[in-house]
């Protein structure tokens, strides 16, 4: 997939996990994100990080470089989608969070194969019962876009995506992999299916 970039959300502040960045929660002593890491880059053309804090290292665990929000205030998933647009170097972006360790091995190309079959401008994951909005890859040339409705304060991720041509894509063949840690509960029982 050359002409995609990934990049996996880690800009949140982790309110629920009692603010411990939930990339660096460690499963079987190694850090959550690099469950996703190890997937995701060989999908992609080329992979970055969006964090805003511990940048350093998530550096060293991904091998891959970090880009923080151009928005203060930790804005949530747009402003780190936002600050992946403005880094690639590929017309298409992929996104998905640092916080659901089974990422699928096609993910993707699942993506990319609506986007293509639907002429679309977004492609989002649906897990059968509703959308899975940070599992979505996009075009590069939404950038203004997204750009002019942070800037109106705006946040609501389903609000800027019904702007544009999108297409919902099925995988509620692989439900394992919206599962996502929260909180030490969620990991608790993570930890048991690992």
């Amino acid at each position: 997939m050359d002409t995609i970039t990934g990049v996996i959300l880690a800009g949140g502040l982790a309110r629920r996990m009692g603010g411990i960045d939930k990339g660096l929660i460690s499963l079987h002593d190694r850090p959550m994100i690099s469950y996703i890491a190890d997937v995701l880059q060989p999908q992609v053309a080329q992979m970055y990080v969006n964090a805003n804090r511990h940048q350093d290292e998530y550096q060293v665990i991904t091998q891959q470089p970090v880009i923080s929000d151009k928005i203060e205030g930790y804005a949530g998933p747009l402003a780190g989608m936002a600050c992946g647009l403005q880094a690639a170097t590929t017309p298409l972006v992929a996104f998905v969070p640092c916080d659901s360790p089974f990422l699928a091995s096609d993910v993707i190309a699942r993506l990319h194969q609506g986007l293509i079959e639907n002429k679309a401008d977004i492609s989002v994951a649906h897990d059968g019962k509703r959308l899975q909005p940070v599992f979505v890859l996009m075009k590069v040339s939404l950038l203004d876009s997204m750009l002019c409705f942070l800037n109106a304060g705006e946040r609501k991720i389903d609000k800027w995506y019904a702007q544009h041509a999108m297409v919902e894509v099925d995988f509620s063949d692989t439900l394992r992999m919206f599962i996502n840690i929260n909180t030490p509960e969620e990991k608790a029982r993570v930890l048991e299916t690992l």
